[in-house]
């Protein structure tokens, strides 16, 4: 399976492909960083973002994209930069038909480190040591992108197996009903 982990951000969207299954080593493709100036207009900062993203979705050819879950902050200027982020990734995965997940900070965290209160240090050395890198990818949003990725490897299989389910008993239900 190779993903494309996407840490969404306005001035950084970080970026990283990560190929393997759940239970065997993970490789690492590609990782980097799309950068916008904080000074360009929103809409030239969101096509920069676009290009950035559709250049890596070329480049690697990722079969999932992984997007961090744009969660409440206090800062709401923030937090609509990265959602603005987020839906350009989201959008050029679509128009691909490449399967988009969301993913929490906390769930990150926790399928990477075992706590979903990691700190971005820990979770860039847990990073560093699943992909077997010489160094911790830099900057942290860099990083972030990879431990995306790597959730979505470790639990999509589970995520697919409950989705099933849920289809089966939602099947079932219905034919019952109309019997």
């Amino acid at each position: 399976m190779r993903v494309l982990g996407v840490d969404p951000g306005l001035t950084r969207c970080g970026v990283g492909v990560v190929e393997g299954v759940a239970g065997r080593p993970l490789t690492m493709i590609g990782v980097g960083v799309v950068r916008t100036p904080a000074d360009a207009e929103l809409s030239h900062r969101l096509l920069a973002v676009e290009q950035g993203i559709e250049e890596w979705l070329d480049e690697h050819r990722p079969e999932f994209v992984a997007v961090e879950r744009v969660f409440s902050q206090h800062n709401v200027r923030t937090v609509m930069g990265t959602a603005q982020a987020s839906a350009v990734a989201m959008l050029c995965a679509a128009r691909r038909g490449i399967p988009v997940a969301l993913h929490t900070p906390s769930e990150v965290k926790a399928a990477v480190t075992g706590s979903g209160r990691a700190d971005k240090a820990q979770v860039g050395a847990m990073v560093t040591r699943l992909l077997r890198l010489a160094a911790p990818p830099k900057p942290a949003d860099a990083a972030d992108a990879l431990a995306l990725a790597i959730c979505h490897i470790w639990r999509a299989p589970a995520q697919n197996r409950l989705q099933q389910a849920v289809a089966r008993h939602t099947a079932h239900a219905t034919k019952g009903r109309t019997a």
